[in-house]
Formats: structure tokens, C-alpha cells, sequence
């Protein structure tokens, strides 16, 4: 039989539009197509096809399915035959087996999952109700200007105070243990005490496409605490880079316009919908993924970023705008005044204000770099090059030819330049971009498990800055070595110490004044990343980190990760792991761990000091990046580029000041 997840695969990628535009002529009306079916004889169109729903219905003779039913019933196919045929379409390779009694029973698990989510977001809604939730988060939401009927349409909540209490809710309906652990709703910690993944929280839940619940995220309330947004940690159910906040909700306003907006933020794009914009969602706080642009995919080309004004806002949408473009959408953009966001805007006015705003402020991609860079150009010669040479760069993403040859006209009209120079500039951008991605491929099929190194002598010197010649854990070389020891030392207090408890004095500002909310390792150090929107940077350092935040989200133990990173299939992984539970890592945050007698001593203050080395990492990282800048910056170019390295200077030298390795330049 075909597996599981190649069976998804292909549903998820089939776009019944296309299938069925194979067989019979379709035509556009409204959300939908026409045509005249191909089951019966007919004159007058009776065939009607949903993108939005995935199904057709012929309304003369009563046939309906899905783009599998169809190739089974206009083929007289199996189901396993159509799925081959969908799967050869989109060149889907497939790889038959049977079914495994361990792959039943995958099976069986990922519906329990499923379902104990589907209980956490009625439990969650419930609790809206209660004194508590009522409250507090039912204030909060009714405050943002949300309203009963929206709050119960998207299925908001309140995850409450209690340390159990979801978890002892679940278990009182039948919910097994092993599924609230897995499905990201509790953490078992290592002395095997059960603990609500979410509290105080307002909750957002994550749904498929189809409108299953896979996850959540959960917003606090509370001013100093440093993680607004806590997000499920991706389970069998759930991988964040695949999901997009309310794409279930949005999928029919998409379809019925042809176009998705998305926006930033979970309540963006709840009231958005409220005000009667159904076409939006939202990335959930996160950068955008590859995957998201191919979920949108499937139900138009065309999208309008929406972002916040802001200079955050903007580069943003600069970031996306390539990754839509080399995944063969239409993209546009459209900027909010500054200080606004979509949530803010869509309160102050009405629906056809906002429409129009939206329809007068929607600019093309070329439209939008030319007129965000040409203010700053000028008449400089120099910054005039650059900046047509960066549009051009993103036609090049584009992988139509007929489109990008079409761009390439509107960039030499727009900016008067000789377009066979244009073409040639777009064409060998093009090139090298297909040829890189042709040798990563190459690459990753070759992959192999690269030679342990030398383990680091006990005396080696702890490092206050990377060396010349880079360290390499388990063969790893870092593509970032300015950032590489900082995150190396995040590693090492995660694979020795991850679930240990940081017994902060109550003098320390990291003290939570509650024995029930005292942070693990894993978990300060998780917040702090999350909270500062930052990830580790190095490739193989970063998929380590992610391996091991999933499996204590699983709930499981030190020794059980280690066991389990050790005896994964990826050997570099797991010897990069062994690299680092081991007492030889010598840290690069200074030579205190000999002076300090205690475990817990030890820890209190390692990690705080190793999470400030790695916020002032990033800070250098980005002056050097300044710096480079900056030698070949024009004069009208230098003062902004001046005022943030003086700005990050500044931060810099705070931090710095906080670890005690304040240093002159």
C-alpha cells in the first residue's frame, strides 16, 4: 500500500481545479467553475468545482467527490490507482509497502492526538466562562474589540492559572497521558511531575486546512513576562513551517476573490474577519516558510502582504517577497501607515474604508522596492545601479519564463533602462539560482557522516571570541563563527543540564516567586530565544536544538533525549550531541565554572550570562555586517547606517557591562 505520509502528500498537493482541467473545460464564476459534466450528456452547464472545498458537484446527474473521487470515477480506477495518478502529475514519487502493525498504530496515534487537541480548545473556550477567564481573558479579548460571535467562530480561550488543570480535565474525560504529553498540551519534568504547557494565557488555536486542531498559541497578559506569544511545540500533528493562522477559515474568501492577504499577528487577522475581510491569515509570529507560500498556493497566485508600517514591517515584506516570487505567486504589497498595525487599522474604520485603503495602497513588488529604495538613490549614479540590479535579482526568483520576461520589461520601462542588458543581468541571476539549488540537492543525497574530531582537552582556555580556525563539534564546521560559540554553549547547558530546575535567590529578577512556576533550563532558555524572535543560526547547531526542544516538549527526561539523540539514524547528530554532554566543553562565557560549588550555583548563573553573550553575539554580528556595509556606503547612505551602529554600540556595551567582559574598540 501507499504510506500515510505520502498519501497526504498528495492530497495536500492535488489542486482539483487542475485535475479535473485536464478532463473537461472549465470557466471561472465567481469562487468556482463550470462546465458541462463529463458523467452525462448536457448543453447547459450543471458541473460545478470548489477550490475552496476541494469537491465538485455536478448538479444534473448528482455525481460529487474530491479530485481522487473524480480520477475513480472518470477513469473507473481504484482508489490506490487514482492516487498513482495524481501522484505522477505532480511528480510525487511513491514508494508502495504495506502497512506495518508500528504504521497502524501510528495511525491510531496521530487521531488520538488529534482528538485530545480538539478537547484542549473546547476546554480552553469553556474556561471564557469562568470567573477567571471571564475576567481576564474574555476582557482582554472584548477590549481588542472582538466579539462573542468571533470568539466563538475562531474558537478562542483562556488557558487559566492552574498547574494541572487542563491536563486533569483530559484525564477525567479518558484522555490518556501519553496523548496530552505528545500532543504538546503538558511537559513531564524530570522528576516525572506533569505540568500545563500553557497558563494565563489567551488562546489562539492552530487549525488544518480542514479545520482539525493541531495546535495552539498562546498570548500572555502579563507585561514582564518575556514570551508574549508561546506557540505548541511542533508534534506528529503539528510543524510549525507547514501551518498558517486561520487558512481554514480563509480558504472559501480566497478562493471567492482570488486573493490572500496575510498579515502578521493572530489578532490581525481575527478581527480582519470580523470586520467582513475574509481572505486573510496569518503566519503566526513566525518568518515565512516555504511550505506556508505552497499552502497558499493551492488555493490562489495572487497575494497582498500586509504588514505594519513600521521599519520592522518593512523588511519583512522585503523577506517575503523573494519567497513568493520563486514559488510562482503574484505578489503584492501594502504598508500601514506608521504606527499602525492591520488590528488597530481595522477598528478605526469601516469595511469599505478599509477596502479602499487596501485597493489605492496595493503596490506591485517593483513598484514597492523602487519607490522604498529611489528615495534614498537619488541621483547617484551608484545607488541607482544597486537598486535596479536588486529588483532584477528578485525577477530572477520567478520560475515562469513568460513572467519573468514580462518583469523584466515593466523593470527596463520603469527605470529607463536598455533591456537587453536587463535580460542578460536577469537571465544569469536565474541561472546560478538553479544551478545552486541544483548542487544542494546533489548534496543532500550524498550526505555523509562526517569524522569525529579530537575531543577538547578538560584545561583547554575558554574562547572569548571565535578563533581563525573554527571548532568543529563532531566534524562540524559553523557558517557563522561569530555566532557559533555563543550557541555552543547554549547547547552544552541543554544537553547536561536541560531539565534541571534554576533555583533563582528572590533577589534575582529571574525570580518567579512560585515553587509550581519555577523554569527548567530547557525552558529559560527557550523563552528567551522565543521571546527575542531569534533562532541559532549554524545549520547543524540549530537542528540539534530543535531535536531536543521536541523531545522535552515530549515530556521526556535527560537521560531518555540523550539516549534518544544518541541512538538516532543521523550519526553526525548524534555525535555532535555526545560533543557536548560531556564535562570536556570548555565554555566561552569565562572561566567561573571552577569557582562556583554547586550544580544549582552553577547554573543560576551560567545560563542567564550564556543568553546574554548570545544577544550581545547577534548584536556584533550585525555591526560587522554594518561595517562591511559602510565602507562602500555613499555619503547620503552613511548617517542612518552611523546612527545604528551607535545605537547597537550602545546595547552592546550594556550587555557587556551585565557579564562583566566590557571591552574598548
Amino acid at each position: 500500500m501507499i504510506p500515510r505520509e505520502t498519501v497526504e502528500q498528495i492530497l495536500d498537493t492535488a489542486r482539483i481545479e487542475e485535475v479535473i482541467g485536464d478532463f473537461v473545460t472549465l470557466k471561472r464564476r465567481g469562487a468556482n467553475f463550470v462546465a458541462c459534466c463529463p458523467f452525462h450528456n448536457e448543453k447547459t452547464p450543471s458541473f460545478y468545482v470548489s477550490p475552496a472545498k476541494g469537491i465538485y458537484k455536478c448538479f444534473g446527474c448528482g455525481k460529487s467527490g474530491s479530485a481522487v473521487g473524480f480520477i475513480m470515477e472518470h477513469e473507473h480506477s481504484s482508489y490506490s490507482e487514482a492516487l498513482k495518478y495524481l501522484a505522477a502529475k505532480y511528480k510525487i514519487e511513491v514508494a508502495e509497502e504495506e502497512e506495518s502493525p508500528e504504521e497502524i498504530a501510528g495511525r491510531q496515534r496521530r487521531e488520538s492526538l488529534l482528538l485530545v487537541s480538539e478537547f484542549a480548545q473546547k476546554f480552553y473556550a469553556d474556561q471564557l466562562r469562568t470567573p477567571e477567564g471571564s475576567s481576564v481573558g474574555l476582557a482582554y479579548l472584548h477590549r481588542r474589540g472582538l466579539e462573542d460571535e468571533t470568539i466563538a467562530r475562531f474558537g478562542l480561550g483562556w488557558a487559566p492559572s492552574g498547574r494541572t488543570a487542563l491536563t486533569d480535565a483530559a484525564m477525567a474525560a479518558g484522555y490518556k497521558m501519553e496523548y496530552i504529553l505528545g500532543a504538546g498540551l503538558a511537559v513531564q519534568r524530570e522528576d516525572g511531575s506533569i505540568a500545563d504547557k500553557f497558563r494565563e494565557r489567551v488562546m489562539f488555536p492552530i487549525h488544518s486546512v480542514s479545520g482539525r486542531v493541531l495546535g495552539f498559541s498562546g498570548r500572555t497578559l502579563h507585561a514582564d513576562n518575556p514570551a508574549k506569544y508561546v506557540n505548541s511545540p511542533e508534534t506528529e500533528i503539528y510543524v510549525k513551517s507547514r501551518n498558517l493562522l486561520g487558512m481554514c477559515f480563509a480558504k472559501a474568501g480566497i478562493a471567492r476573490s482570488g486573493k490572500c492577504i496575510l498579515v502578521e499577528g493572530n489578532v490581525d487577522m481575527v478581527t480582519m474577519h470580523q470586520l467582513g475581510i475574509t481572505n486573510v491569515v496569518a503566519s503566526c509570529g513566525t518568518s515565512l516558510t516555504v511550505e506556508q507560500v505552497r499552502l497558499i498556493r493551492k488555493f490562489t497566485e495572487d497575494v497582498t502582504i500586509m504588514y505594519d508600517g513600521d521599519s520592522a514591517g518593512i523588511h519583512a515584506a522585503l523577506r517575503g517577497i523573494d519567497i513568493f516570487l520563486a514559488e510562482g505567486l503574484n505578489v503584492k504589497v501594502v504598508l500601514l501607515p506608521d504606527g499602525e498595525d492591520p488590528d488597530s487599522y481595522a477598528r478605526k474604520h469601516t469595511l469599505d474604508e478599509v477596502l479602499d485603503f487596501i485597493a489605492g495602497a496595493e503596490r506591485d513588488f517593483i513598484e514597492f522596492k523602487a519607490d522604498l529604495l529611489l528615495a534614498d538613490a537619488g541621483k547617484d549614479p551608484v545607488k541607482r545601479a544597486n537598486l535596479i540590479n536588486d529588483v532584477a535579482d528578485s525577477v530572477a526568483q520567478i520560475p515562469d519564463p513568460v513572467k519573468r520576461s514580462v518583469y523584466a520589461d515593466a523593470v527596463a520601462l520603469r527605470f529607463g533602462v536598455e533591456s537587453s542588458i536587463l535580460f542578460q543581468r536577469i537571465s544569469d541571476t536565474h541561472q546560478r539560482l538553479v544551478e545552486a539549488e541544483r548542487r544542494m540537492k546533489e548534496r543532500n543525497s550524498t550526505r555523509q557522516a562526517l569524522p569525529a574530531v579530537p575531543a577538547v582537552s578538560a584545561g583547554a582556555a575558554p574562547q572569548e571570541e571565535p578563533s581563525a580556525q573554527p571548532h568543529t563539534a563532531a566534524g562540524y564546521v559553523p557558517e557563522n563563527l561569530t555566532l557559533a560559540p555563543a550557541e555552543r554553549d547554549l547547547l552544552y547547558f541543554l544537553l547536561r543540564y536541560g531539565c534541571e530546575p534554576l533555583e533563582f535567590e528572590s533577589d534575582s529578577p529571574y525570580y518567579s516567586g512560585s515553587e509550581e512556576d519555577k523554569q527548567s533550563v530547557a525552558d529559560f532558555i527557550g523563552e528567551a530565544l522565543e521571546s527575542d524572535g531569534g533562532h541559532l543560526v549554524n545549520s547543524a547547531y540549530k537542528l540539534l536544538y530543535d531535536n531536543y526542544m521536541r523531545l522535552y516538549d515530549d515530556g521526556l527526561c535527560q537521560d531518555a533525549i540523550l539516549r534518544t539523540l544518541l541512538d538516532g539514524e543521523d550519526r553526525v547528530l548524534a555525535d555532535l550531541a555526545a560533543s557536548f554532554a560531556t564535562e570536556k566543553y570548555p565554555l566561552t562565557v569565562g572561566a567561573f565554572e571552577a569557582a562556583l560549588t554547586t550544580t544549582s550555583s552553577f547554573l543560576v548563573n551560567g545560563v542567564p550570562k550564556a543568553i546574554m553573550v548570545y544577544a550581545e553575539r547577534r548584536i556584533q554580528d550585525r555591526l560587522d555586517d554594518l561595517r562591511a556595509t559602510l565602507a562602500s556606503a555613499s555619503a547620503e547612505e552613511q548617517l542612518p547606517l552611523m546612527q545604528e551602529l551607535l545605537k547597537l554600540q550602545t546595547a552592546r556595551s550594556r550587555i557587556r557591562k551585565k557579564i562583566g567582559r566590557e571591552k574598548t574598540e
